[in-house]
């Protein structure tokens, strides 16, 4: 049979492909494995014949054991470089996580590399689809801003080709394409969480959007923009907008983006996204420490414009409208006080007892003007950096699902472990709610400080209508890695929760 390979490029450098011919890239990337507890190792090549025991012998030289996140390089054979990427304990079938992972790692350690081939095990086109984006989301840098020192920092991987039997098949090509799509998209919200307050402002933002959109194919794609300004938000009534950004130089924004198929019976969800450009906390000014992080707390607004836009370029049949409420929260003297009372969009007062709680006031504008379109919705999601409490209860890799339904919550859980992101379900207590009371207004913005992170969900649940399927997810410390790069996670913006709406929308 004809050797096939198929191919589709990334924006801007890396290309994706998928082969069953000879290896003639510069490196090949095979796994690597235990395969007991006294320190034996196995390679794990996929559907690519290899010579193994000289390997072995060598690695283990070099001490290799074949752990998660592992790299070991040795000269020679079919490729210039082989690389092992680490894949644990042996096993007849290696989950899509633990593939996706290893072949990140590789792309990683291959930075300033022109092309390479992964030969990992692919026994179905699940895995081989997650060996590609693997590829595809480790193979990424944030050179931006670097001036003198650019040249020192290697250029991602710029084609990796997934060697596997199944190269031939419609499927495999689709599978690719839609990984190149992916990993371009992830690539755009890290690349927006990466970009300082300094370049990165609501105003900018939504400018940013806009360029993307119509390189994503704007109107003849399905994709729709509207910006609302400050002098619009103000006299529309978007008070948690109003009252989060009058403090900054830069005034706030709201961006919409519609995105409708073909198909005009398809069913629609609101993505709603937490856009703080900046968060010093307001006159609730956080510590010093740590603050240069709080760029990242526009990660929500990122991740559902991007989500959509990835839904668009697929072409997937679900409507979507996608809002972004875009703030920065600054200290001055117009910025919102303590005790300061707001008018969210639709009528309900927020008593604004700590101004550092910010992000539940610009969702509620959001989620009250979501639910406000004539079109009828099958769900709303609203996506958020909202609480350090979440990282307190879950960590740093794991963000939480809140929800007034069941079904929706399920079908959300299962399309983030499909993409190996890690969610976990939290309660909204009803006997928390009590603390959210206020003497003067409808509610406060903050409550009891035990269980923050479900206060904070009960809060915007105020702002959704029982009848509507809703989700809540806190994604604060998964959505900005301050540790090392593992896997296809680099240091910086994750991207976190992209891949896993999109999921969503293709599962209902």
């Amino acid at each position: 049979m004809k050797p096939t390979k198929t191919s589709i490029t990334l924006a801007p450098m890396t290309t994706l492909k998928v082969s069953d011919g000879l290896v003639k890239d510069d490196v090949l990337v095979v796994g690597l494995v235990s395969t007991n507890t006294k320190g034996a190792i196995a390679i794990e090549s996929g559907d690519l014949a290899l010579d193994t025991k000289s390997l072995v012998a060598s690695l283990v030289e070099m001490g290799a054991t074949g752990k998660a996140d592992e790299i070991t390089k040795i000269p020679g054979g079919p490729a210039r470089l082989i690389i092992f990427t680490g894949l644990g304990a042996k096993t007849k079938t290696y989950s899509d996580e633990t593939l996706r992972r290893a072949s990140g790692s590789a792309a990683r350690a291959l930075a300033g590399t022109n092309s390479a081939t992964f030969a990992l095990p692919t026994k179905d086109l699940s895995a081989v689809y997650a060996v590609a984006e693997g590829a595809g989301l480790g193979a990424y840098l944030f050179n931006e801003f670097r001036g003198s020192t650019k040249d020192d920092h290697k250029a991602p991987l710029k084609s990796a080709t997934v060697f596997t039997q199944l190269a031939s098949s419609a499927n495999t090509h689709s599978a690719i394409k839609r990984a190149a799509i992916i990993a371009k998209y992830t690539h755009l919200v890290r690349d927006l969480v990466n970009t300082p307050p300094s370049h990165l402002t609501p105003d900018s933002f939504t400018k940013k959007l806009t360029a993307s959109i119509k390189a994503a194919g704007g109107l003849k794609a399905g994709l729709k923009v509207t910006i609302w300004d400050e002098k619009q938000l103000k006299s529309q009534g978007f008070g948690g907008i109003v009252g989060v950004g009058q403090g900054s130089a830069n005034p706030p924004r709201l961006l919409h983006i519609s995105y409708t198929p073909k198909n005009k019976n398809a069913k629609r969800f609101a993505f709603v996204g937490k856009g703080i450009t900046f968060d010093t906390g307001g006159l609730n000014l956080k510590p010093g420490l740590g603050m240069e992080a709080m760029k990242s707390d526009m990660s929500g607004a990122a991740a559902v414009c991007a989500a959509t836009l990835a839904i668009a370029e697929l072409a997937l049949p679900v409507a979507i409208e996608c809002w972004a409420p875009l703030a920065e929260n600054m200290p001055s003297d117009t910025a919102t006080r303590p005790s300061d009372i707001i008018t969210i969009f639709g009528g309900k007062t927020v008593e604004v007892l700590n101004p550092d709680a910010e992000g539940r006031l610009v969702l509620a504008d959001a989620l009250v003007k979501a639910q406000a379109s004539k079109k009828k919705l099958d769900g709303i999601i609203d996506v958020a950096t909202l609480t350090g409490a979440q990282v307190v209860a879950l960590g740093t890799r794991t963000s939480a699902v809140m929800t007034n339904n069941a079904q929706l919550s399920e079908l959300f859980l299962a399309a983030a472990k499909s993409c190996g992101e890690q969610f976990w379900p939290m309660p909204l207590p009803i006997e928390l709610r009590a603390s959210l009371d206020s003497p003067v207004a409808d509610l406060a913005n903050i409550g009891d400080k035990n269980g923050g992170m479900l206060v904070a969900g009960l809060f915007l649940k105020e702002f959704v209508s029982d009848e509507l399927p809703w989700l809540h997810l806190d994604i604060a410390g998964p959505a900005y890695n301050e540790a090392k790069a593992h896997g296809y996670t680099p240091v910086g913006g994750t991207g976190v929760s992209m891949r896993s709406l999109v999921r969503l929308v293709e599962q209902a």
